[in-house]
């Protein structure tokens, strides 16, 4: 990734659409740019950079119920436009990490390179 394109995957990391209409609750994890709180309002979602995911898929790794193992993924959408965020968060053991993916939708998309990155997860208190 040069510099040019990593600033712009910084910029739509950091602007995440917000809308107002989403409630936020308490901070729980920060994952590199990316922070997680309660939904407020207990809908199932996470608010992510205070907006709510698109889309959400959980899947356990080992065993029904243990969230000591498990995988979600997120799509969210960002301020510019035709461009999303997957989100990948992967926690195995008690160990997490999220892999995000910038993501460009239409035909300009398909000639863009791939932008990933991965973060260690932390707990905040």
């Amino acid at each position: 990734m040069n510099a040019i394109t990593g600033k712009i995957f910084i910029g739509a990391v950091f602007f995440i659409c917000m809308n107002s209409s989403y409630a936020v609750g308490d901070t729980y994890m920060k994952c590199g740019s990316f922070i997680f709180s309660t939904s407020g309002n207990n809908d199932g979602f996470p608010r992510i950079n205070g907006a709510k995911p698109e889309t959400q898929e959980l899947t356990f790794l080992k065993g029904k119920g243990d969230y000591d193992n498990v995988k979600l993924e997120w799509m969210m959408a960002t301020n510019q436009p035709n461009t999303w965020v997957g989100l990948e968060y992967i926690k195995r053991n008690g160990k997490a990490i999220l892999n995000a993916e910038w993501i460009r939708a239409g035909v300009t998309g398909v000639d863009q390179p791939r932008r990933l990155a991965t973060y260690d997860c932390v707990r905040v208190k």
